[in-house]
């Protein structure tokens, strides 16, 4: 049986007290620090989300207490804070700096290193303008981090010379977001599920074995009010995330909003010291609808904020490529919920993904499909069908 891991796995490179003039051009030293912008003052309508504190899960009956915090909000919610996640707010900190100064960038050199997204890569840069939303550019530039395996050994060659340069304290952090939160949190479902093994779901998503999971360099370029206006308030539409988990670092300008079950969108919080969680659907497959993927989208921000861009860290945990995702059938919760499949036969997870991608990558397609429908829906994959939440 594997151990769980929790504590921190990173170590800050040692600081050397150089000169400016005698420091590497990507020194810390000789980059432009990341400064989070100032909170909104606006009133709005919040989720009410509830915060797990990880640092309880090893204490005695800590599981047991934390599975017991989350039983309504994987079931009902889709989303939740964790707090004290064993990384510091200066290594979190130090991954802003570094998206900051790859973002700012020249466009031509970024360009070098643009991900083939038409086909199904993903790793690399993504320029903003790929797809419409109302009747303005999408304005979201990303860079793309793979697992830091053998199945992904030449990611460097996708990335600007200051991000290779720090690319071992990059997969540092990538390894422990692994361990010290995607895996906590499978024990703690598989302990909400009553499976006969609390490393059930943590077996299918172990960190060497081929997987997409992937971190996330985000920003939102900032936009005009008339640009605002023309997108119909939205930067990302609402939609759900195609794999087990999502892990987004807080960050201040407010935009991240939650389909209820009432049917009305709230805002998620600017946490302190907290990573925001969110269920996909990978989780909700192998738990045939029973644990939430939740519809999110990202909304223009409060007028305090509109002269920021909005920069984010993400975190997409998926399970093993080869895995099937059928309902697990082994949890007395599933089977008192009567869970069926979602699908009319065995899928594997780097079928679902291929599946979904193709319409998440390629917009002309997505359009196209729901065009067809006609009822705002489409099918995915082997009866499955995603809906518009636009």
């Amino acid at each position: 049986m594997s151990t769980t891991v929790t504590e921190n796995v990173i170590t800050l490179p040692q600081q050397v007290s150089v000169s400016t003039s005698d420091a590497q051009p990507y020194d810390y030293a000789n980059l432009k620090p990341y400064v989070h912008p100032a909170e909104t003052k606006e009133q709005l309508p919040w989720s009410e989300l509830v915060t797990l504190d990880l640092s309880d899960f090893n204490q005695p009956g800590g599981k047991e207490r934390l599975a017991k915090q989350l039983e309504h909000a994987v079931h009902h919610v889709g989303f939740f804070y964790v707090k004290n996640f064993g990384l510091s707010q200066e290594e979190v900190d130090r991954q802003f700096t570094l998206a900051r100064n790859a973002f700012d960038l020249p466009t031509e050199e970024k360009e070098k290193y643009i991900a083939d997204f038409a086909n199904g890569a993903y790793n690399g840069y993504r320029r903003p303008g790929q797809y419409a939303v109302g009747t303005v550019p999408d304005n979201i530039e990303v860079y793309n981090f793979a697992k830091f395996t053998d199945d992904f050994k030449h990611q460097e060659e996708h990335l600007p010379d200051v991000l290779k340069a720090h690319l071992p304290e990059i997969a540092a952090f990538h390894r422990a977001l692994h361990a010290n939160v995607v895996l906590p949190l499978l024990r703690l479902f598989a302990i909400v599920l009553q499976l006969p093994d609390d490393e059930y779901l943590a077996k299918q998503h172990t960190y060497e074995k081929h997987s997409e999971d992937h971190m996330r360099y985000m920003l939102y370029r900032k936009r005009t009010a008339e640009e605002h206006a023309a997108s119909n308030q939205q930067l990302t539409p609402g939609h759900t995330d195609l794999g087990t988990l999502t892990l987004l670092f807080r960050q201040p300008v407010i935009g991240l909003q939650i389909l209820g079950e009432d049917g009305k969108w709230t805002y998620v919080s600017s946490q302190p010291g907290t990573i925001t969680v969110n269920l996909a659907d990978t989780i909700s497959h192998l738990t045939g609808g029973y644990l939430k993927s939740s519809v999110h989208r990202v909304v223009a921000p409060p007028a305090d904020q509109i002269q920021y861009d909005r920069q984010g860290i993400v975190y997409f945990a998926r399970p093993h490529s080869d895995l099937i995702l059928n309902p697990i059938l082994d949890s007395p919760v599933l089977q008192a919920a009567g869970v069926k499949p979602r699908f009319t036969r065995p899928v594997s997870m780097a079928e679902w993904v291929k599946a979904k991608q193709a319409l998440q990558l390629n917009p002309d397609l997505r359009k196209k499909k729901y065009e067809e429908s006609g009822d705002g829906t489409v099918e995915v994959l082997e009866g499955f069908r995603d809906r518009n939440y636009d």
